[in-house]
């Protein structure tokens, strides 16, 4: 066992260093929009007095107009993690700002929650009133925005999530994707530059997961959001421009989808799956077929095994 968890952090070490490489020589031109500095998180005593710690020394840089993707089993800290982008919660230790603003000073939790929007797993959590468009105008409301203001930011944010022909519609009537879909227009109706997702598929069909993935990658690549997204799907992870794997509160693995998910073992060892197609890739090249180990999609695949002779 313990030469298993060696090996294993041997391997970690060596894709890490090469991706610092990477990150170096891609930072000059980007412009972050969180930065996490030694954050730690310990939760309050439970009844019998145990300290949790849920984030333990963790360094990230989210550069603006990323699409940036956590995943992680459960317990691993990754949702604690994308609380503190928010402001829920409060670092212990370290720092983590968004936009230039220290989300630990009271003064700036206005200015941080206004730039960095959150979406949670289940949209019923979310969703506060009796009609779709009254939902998503309720955080400009509550931001003081002008009512003629509210109308153009509710009609253009139901819009871009496609659920404009719903906004008469009473939430209860929709499925979970489209519920999801009206928690992200009520979000982009506060005008944030970042998203942050906690799992907001989980609980969604594939169908819902579809939409809902769409609409979340339309608005990074279309409109330059920053989103952090939180999953434990790794077919979503595919499109991310960046990957953090966390394990025991702490950043175990970082880079490129390729870079992350081709390291099978690895991500195993982790209690963690890759996408299909790469471990079908991974089984392939175990059995003697001599073919790419980064493959991440059926497309991929395809081509793939058609230059095969």
């Amino acid at each position: 066992m313990e030469t298993n968890i060696n090996s294993r952090d041997n391997q970690i070490e060596k894709l890490n260093e090469i991706n610092k490489i990477d990150n170096l020589n891609s930072s000059s031109e980007k412009v972050p929009e969180v930065i996490s500095e030694n954050l730690r998180y310990t939760y309050p005593p439970d009844s019998e007095g145990n300290i949790k710690l849920a984030i333990d020394g963790v360094n990230i840089t989210i550069n603006k107009g990323e699409f940036v993707v956590v995943l992680g089993h459960n317990g691993s800290g990754k949702s604690t993690f994308a609380k503190h982008i928010n402001a829920l919660l409060i670092p212990t230790e370290g720092k983590i700002s968004v936009s230039g603003y220290d989300t630990s000073k009271e003064e700036n939790i206005w200015n941080v929650r206004s730039k960095a929007g959150m979406v949670f797993q289940n949209p019923d959590n979310q969703i506060v009133a009796t009609i779709v468009e009254e939902d998503v105008a309720f955080g400009p409301e509550n931001l003081g925005v002008e009512p003629k203001e509210i109308r153009r930011r509710v009609d253009e944010s139901l819009k871009r999530v496609n659920m404009y022909d719903y906004k008469k519609h009473g939430p209860h009537l929709l499925s979970g994707g489209q519920k999801q879909r009206v928690a992200i227009a009520g979000i982009l109706a506060m005008m944030p530059e970042c998203i942050v997702l906690d799992e907001p598929t989980a609980m969604l069909d594939p169908s819902g997961r579809k939409e809902v993935i769409n609409t979340i990658m339309d608005l990074n690549k279309n409109n330059g959001i920053t989103i952090v997204y939180i999953t434990h799907f790794m077919e979503e992870a595919v499109a991310a421009d960046k990957i953090y794997v966390m394990d025991s509160g702490k950043v175990i693995v970082e880079g490129k989808p390729r870079e992350v998910f081709q390291n099978v073992e690895v991500m195993k060892n982790l209690g963690l799956d890759v996408p299909q197609m790469t471990e079908l890739a991974y089984e392939l090249n175990k059995s003697g077929v001599n073919i790419k180990s980064d493959i991440l999609t059926i497309d991929e695949m395809v081509r793939e095994l058609c230059q095969l002779k």
